[in-house]
């Protein structure tokens, strides 16, 4: 992927720039952390789908919204709970399956969910997140509120047929969703060219319903930024969805059981060349907004918060039995005898 190229013209002043920037480091260190437990096979169970490398999308776009707004998203879901404000000990919690965690341990890496952040969970199967978007988006237009719902997807969902239903009636009733593909290049294992008829998404998931479509280097945070704060704006001005293919890049496999030997060495090499992280810090150092001593401490608090964080995790306690039957329906499950 060609290195990000950030607009002369700032769309973020220094203050916002480094709380993302510092948000992404979070990210990254709480995956690459995260990753170490889960290969020690007693502390994380399930799966576990990486984020590193995909950072910007949801810091650059969750960034720009209102703490009213509403995000959805896909089982690869860490990312965007940090960046709506989850600490990393509500994250870390949730994968050792502690009921400290944002899902009281239940929901594992694939569910987490923080509704007082509007954060509404990592769903497992494939594309079925895009019509409850849709839905919740068109709760707040009957609402008559101007709040949005901004829904995160790979590319190989765009396959789905309950996504285009989805987009067909966010279209027909001018809701306010915001979707935004975050095509990584490979859904599981197979490459987009190999899976995907027209290549051109905007096609797939835009045109054919009339929704404004948009084709970004979403490793550009701050276009990320400004892209989505249009979009943002559209929406609560009446204007209906906007779609947007952020392209990006995935480090990791699919889920950390993915050796990901399906591309090639040079391809991943590459990418990681250019790694967003550094390409935006390198921009802040252009700007004077932060050179490499405030950069290291930076991460060395990053590196102590998610360290605390893992220790708070493993000294939780697990959800109890009685817990188990809790936060299934609205009124209070009981069991029967």
């Amino acid at each position: 992927m060609a290195q990000a190229k950030t607009e002369a013209k700032p769309v973020v002043n220094r203050t916002q720039a480094l709380v993302w920037l510092r948000q992404m480091m979070l990210i990254r260190r709480f995956e690459e952390r995260a990753e170490m437990l889960y290969q020690k096979g007693n502390k994380i169970g399930g799966f576990f789908h990486q984020y590193s490398g995909q950072e910007p999308v949801a810091v650059g776009s969750i960034g720009v919204l209102r703490e009213d707004d509403y995000i959805i998203t896909a089982y690869r879901d860490h990312g965007h709970a940090l960046a709506r404000g989850m600490s990393a000990r509500a994250g870390m919690s949730e994968l050792l399956g502690k009921v400290t965690g944002c899902s009281r341990g239940k929901g594992g890496s694939m569910h987490f969910f923080d509704v007082e952040k509007g954060f509404l969970g990592g769903h497992a199967i494939v594309g079925s997140h895009v019509p409850l978007a849709t839905g919740v988006a068109f709760a707040l237009k009957y609402r008559g509120e101007d709040r949005v719902c901004v829904c995160y997807f790979g590319e190989g969902a765009i396959n789905q047929g309950s996504v285009h239903e989805a987009l067909n009636m966010a279209a027909l009733w001018k809701l306010p969703v915001i979707y935004i593909v975050e095509n990584n290049q490979y859904a599981m294992g197979t490459s987009l060219e190999r899976s995907t008829a027209v290549l051109d998404l905007r096609l797939r998931g835009a045109t054919a319903y009339g929704i404004p479509g948009i084709t970004i280097n979403g490793n550009d945070i701050e276009l990320m930024a400004k892209t989505t704060r249009e979009a943002a704006n559209r929406a609560r001005g009446g204007e209906g969805p906007t779609f947007i293919e952020a392209k990006t890049y995935r480090y990791k496999g699919h889920s950390i059981s993915d050796p990901g030997k399906y591309r090639l060495r040079e391809e991943l090499d590459s990418a990681m060349k250019n790694d967003p992280i550094m390409v935006y810090q390198n921009v802040l150092k252009q700007r004077g907004w932060i050179d490499e001593e405030t950069a290291d401490k930076m991460r060395d608090e990053i590196k102590t918060e998610v360290e605390e964080a893992i220790a708070f995790a493993e000294h939780s306690e697990p959800p109890s039995l009685d817990q188990l039957y809790e936060d299934i329906t609205v009124a209070p499950f009981i069991p029967q005898e």
